[in-house]
């Protein structure tokens, strides 16, 4: 069994919690009744699952030399050399054709939706991450993609508000990453990732406010929203903006005093308020769109 942990830790199963987004649609979409609707979104999240499982075997295999100079990366399966190319080569190979044939098997909306996002971070991979301000917002596109493969994908329309939201709150989360990695880099950026060369605390504290406060109001014109209110039925939606700000709040703390947010996916599983929060805000919008 332990000669499998290799892989099974360079596949990265803890970011699967990103396939979460793929629900967005279902929840708000008050789709969760239609059991053909919900086999197609959960047949989606796990084909992003597994889809995002082969770009980071792409992705450590493309930096696996520069991972070696970060003090936490240089553990991976293949920085640390206990996964050799070849076996990280048909690992990911049997993963994308998992996440396609899951895929396709959803809808072929769905299928054409995890082949842009399988495109398009292969071409991150292999260099668009280089490109300061381009590489963040191809990292959000991820989570947007799989809003739409959850939405459009399956057949339900998607909220304008939510996307804007999703938008920005994904935007805050990358930029959120950048400035953890120059953080932890203390001015060796450049030796790990070369696009931290072009980043500095001032212009991703900036960019992480805008981001931030763009969420938050966002969100909280979403739960006022004539449209939101007709949907749902009720104007109680705002009630759940506390949690949004808070969790937004715990984040930059962990961020700033921690040293935390460099992998959103951990900060939240290993985040005691992050994660509570998260479960409070997601009991309380169940209990008012029921």
């Amino acid at each position: 069994m332990s000669a499998f942990l290799p892989y099974l830790k360079l596949m990265r199963p803890h970011q699967w919690v990103k396939s979460g987004f793929v629900f967005v649609g279902l929840f708000f979409g008050h789709a969760w009744h239609d059991a053909h609707i919900v086999h197609m979104v959960l047949l989606s999240a796990a084909a992003f699952s597994l889809a995002a499982s082969a770009i980071y075997i792409i992705n450590d295999l493309a930096d696996r030399e520069r991972d070696r100079e970060h003090p936490e990366k240089r553990l991976r399966p293949l920085a640390a050399g206990t996964v050799g190319v070849k076996q990280a080569l048909v690992l990911a190979g049997v993963c994308a054709l998992s996440a396609l044939t899951l895929a396709w098997a959803a809808s072929n909306s769905v299928l054409l939706v995890v082949c842009v996002y399988i495109l398009l971070n292969v071409a991150y991979s292999m260099g668009l991450k280089r490109i300061a301000l381009l590489d963040v917002f191809i990292i959000s596109s991820g989570f947007m993609l799989r809003i739409v493969a959850g939405t459009v994908g399956v057949g339900i329309e998607p909220s304008h508000w939510l996307l804007l939201c999703s938008l920005l709150l994904t935007l805050f989360l990358g930029f959120a990453k950048r400035r953890a990695e120059v953080n932890v880099m203390a001015g060796r950026g450049g030796h790990h990732r070369q696009v931290l060369d072009d980043y500095d605390p001032v212009l991703l504290d900036s960019l992480i406010t805008i981001c931030a406060t763009g969420t938050i109001v966002s969100y909280s014109l979403y739960t006022v929203s004539p449209e939101t209110v007709a949907i749902h039925g009720t104007a109680n939606l705002i009630y759940t903006v506390p949690f949004v700000i808070y969790g937004t709040f715990r984040y930059l703390f962990l961020l700033h005093r921690r040293a935390r947010g460099g992998d959103p996916a951990a900060t939240l599983l290993q985040d005691y308020h992050l994660l509570g929060t998260f479960s409070a805000w997601f009991v309380t919008v169940m209990v008012l769109l029921r």
